[in-house]
């Protein structure tokens, strides 16, 4: 064995240990070791690659939106994982908006746009079926990154109403505003995206037609609380760290955590161009892989400090590190006198299945985006599916890294699912869920 190829044997060896070491530990509910200077660093530890899985290109170019939620791609990047996969020269962009984000995936990398994103769970689907886009672009969804950790939060104004849950006092409100002329705005951040469906969902549960009752803006996360700094709106729903930036700075409280409105809810996922996908199958096994390592990283309680240190640069999030911490540790100020200390609804990249692209809650997505009129009644729900979701790249990269059985969900259904508000959604039957509720377009 030549001096090069023992050293490459040493340190892949190494790597190997190190990654099992790792993936026990937190398949096992044990901490793993924590890592010297240098491994913890952001230099990239050596490759741990088969000749025959070695990914056909070593880079490609990610886009993030300024959420604690991307953290599994901004951590794969820090830490070396990306490159520990053999994908040394993965980009990780910061995009404007979520329209910005479209635009991108729409150009590609050869058109100076994007090949994959950290982006809203239902804009794959849009995508695909040309709804939000000049003609189809096909997506592919690799993994789920992250559960829980949106909010809706509610202007100052509102706050003696002490607005949760049950928001019956905010429909009073705002019956008696609009009679007397006033244009109510609640702002999501993307048509037909999460924060647009849960502040739909929750509306209508306490009786507020958000299509009649209350106008929809559309307003990018960094600028949520900017907004409602100067009273252009009335409530928000975004993700992270823009809730508790809004509660630090006494601008607006939080009426209801997403967790708390359907409880471990699939929020953001990892998606490709499906023609990156289709060229590059192996590349795309490194990503899932990488993801996975960095969501797992993030879940580690012993690591969320030094991950809010990390988004909260300039680089990323631009944000002071008290705005993210909090909450990514399970402590929730709701700024109205409520304070939640080691909640089970915190955001989680890898616990529960966090990471896994259950194809059951993308047939909810779908099935609210009929529901408010951005996709026809018959959506051929199973079809789109099955081609827009890959779950079965999540399974072989989960093989490839000896993930645990018991981490590995054993059907692509999490099952019936139920509300806040007592409703339940049967992914097998959704005509059922749809007739059942009593506000929709559809």
């Amino acid at each position: 064995m030549t001096r090069i190829s023992r050293r490459r044997f040493i340190l892949t060896a190494s790597a190997t240990a190190l990654t099992a070491t790792a993936l026990h530990a937190c398949n096992s509910g044990v901490s793993a070791p924590t890592p010297s200077p240098a491994a913890s660093s952001t230099a990239s530890p050596a490759v741990n690659v088969a000749a025959a899985d070695t990914p056909e290109v070593t880079g490609v170019k990610l886009g993030f939106i300024a959420l604690t939620d991307s953290a599994p791609l901004i951590i794969a990047k820090q830490k070396g994982y990306f490159a520990k996969h053999g994908m040394p020269d993965v980009e990780v962009s910061k995009q404007a908006n979520w329209g910005a984000t479209r635009d991108n995936l729409v150009l590609g990398s050869q058109g100076n746009g994007i090949d994959g994103a950290h982006i809203l769970s239902p804009m794959p689907y849009l995508m695909t079926l040309g709804k939000i886009t000049k003609q189809p672009v096909p997506m592919t969804i690799l993994a789920r990154l992250n559960t829980n950790g949106q909010a809706i939060s509610v202007s100052n104004t509102y706050k003696e109403l002490k607005i949760g849950t049950d928001a019956s006092p905010l429909k009073i409100a705002f019956a008696k505003q609009k009679s007397s002329g006033k244009d109510l705005k609640c702002a999501v951040t993307f048509p037909g995206g999460t924060h647009d469906l849960w502040m739909r969902y929750w509306l209508a549960a306490n009786g507020i037609d958000p299509n009649t009752d209350v106008s929809t803006i559309v307003v990018p996360p960094p600028q949520m609380v900017a907004n409602m700094k100067v009273n252009t709106m009335e409530a928000f729903c975004v993700g992270e760290p823009w809730n508790a930036q809004l509660v630090n700075q006494q601008l607006g409280y939080t009426a209801i955590t997403t967790g708390e409105l359907w409880k471990d809810h699939p929020e953001k996922a990892l998606a490709m161009r499906s023609d990156w996908v289709e060229k590059n199958p192996k590349a795309a096994k490194a990503l899932v892989m990488a993801v996975m390592e960095a969501q797992m990283w993030c879940d580690r309680p012993e690591n969320k400090a030094e991950m809010c240190e990390i988004l909260s640069s300039r680089e990323w999030l631009k944000v002071p590190t008290a705005d993210i911490l909090g909450r990514a540790q399970g402590k929730i100020d709701y700024g109205n006198g409520k304070v939640v200390e080691n909640s089970p609804l915190l955001m989680k990249f890898w616990a529960d299945f966090a990471s896994y692209p259950f194809q059951s809650h993308d047939a909810w997505f779908l099935t609210e985006n009929i529901r408010w009129g951005n996709l026809p009644a018959d959506t051929d729900l199973k079809q789109v599916i099955a081609k827009v979701n890959r779950e079965d790249i999540w399974r072989e990269a989960a093989k490839a890294l000896n993930v645990a059985a018991a981490d590995i969900p054993a059907s692509t259904s999490r099952g019936v699912e139920t509300f806040f508000d007592g409703v339940k959604f049967d992914p097998e039957n959704p005509a059922a869920y749809l007739s059942s509720l009593k506000i929709k377009k559809a």
